[in-house]
């Protein structure tokens, strides 16, 4: 049994080196980490902005090129993110190498933020490689800042959250694709990413009113184009607050050490 230790003060050295650690690890294979996704999602933008019947996917006063360039983006950010926290704990669990993370004086508070923060690092190097590439096709213009770094933060830490939870339960990597193919990617290609969901039945629009991936892309693509398909204040709070509800929920699990423990 290994005790995951609390201590009223936050121990920095122990959340930078677990933090270092993480961004080293992805950071060592920089080719599969962070280039071939890049590439793999300018593949998908050149696919769909020459093949694509572009008209009755979205609207509004900018190109399909403009409207799908924000929407991949965010996609490349988010999956990414949840990718290298899942799996980083699984790939711990399975070597029997976890114990090196539990054994030394960090808290569950120090855990939680070193292996959500990697997971952003590499979310946001995606995401920034992929807005250079695609710059390189369209000049891709930002109406506002704190929007777009709102939304990309906010989306990349709530998925490197997910990532740890689904991480911490799955005992091989059978249980963490089907996680990816049945549930992330799903939601991700239904959140109108490659369209705008005013554009759906009014069935499928009620289903991706209710998708929180939904409001992380339209809140990212509102901050290039200065509108959006929802409200961005919803955008804002429900944002804030499925983080908030996974921070609380991930720290608790590594304090219980829930699927750790064993």
């Amino acid at each position: 049994m290994y005790k995951i230790k609390s201590f009223k003060g936050f121990n920095w050295i122990g959340f930078f080196t677990l933090y270092k650690k993480e961004v080293k690890r992805f950071f060592n294979v920089f080719a599969q980490t962070i280039l071939a996704p890049a590439v793999t999602t300018i593949l998908f933008y050149l696919i769909f902005t020459l093949s694509i019947d572009r008209d009755f996917l979205m609207s509004g006063d900018y190109s399909y090129p403009e409207f799908l360039a924000p929407g991949l983006i965010c996609m490349s950010i988010m999956q990414n993110a949840f990718a290298n926290t899942s799996s980083s704990i699984l790939i711990s669990k399975v070597q029997g190498n976890i114990v090196d993370v539990l054994m030394p004086p960090v808290s569950e508070l120090e855990l939680t933020f070193s292996y959500a923060l990697g997971g952003v690092t590499r979310g946001l190097l995606i995401g920034l490689s992929v807005f250079i590439l695609v710059n390189f096709f369209i000049t891709i213009n930002i109406q506002n800042f704190f929007t777009v770094f709102y939304f990309a933060f906010s989306s990349s830490l709530l998925l490197s959250l997910l990532g740890i939870l689904c991480g911490v339960w799955a005992k091989k990597f059978d249980h963490m694709a089907s996680i990816t193919n049945f549930i992330i990617l799903p939601l991700t290609f239904l959140s109108g990413t490659f369209y705008t969901v005013d554009r759906l039945p009014e069935f499928w629009h009620f289903l991706a009113s209710w998708n929180p991936f939904f409001y992380m892309i339209d809140g990212f693509r509102f901050g290039f184009l200065g509108q959006g398909d929802s409200n961005l204040m919803i955008g804002y709070v429900i944002m804030f607050l499925s983080n908030l509800i996974l921070l609380i929920l991930t720290i608790h699990i590594f304090k219980k050490g829930y699927g750790l423990r064993s």
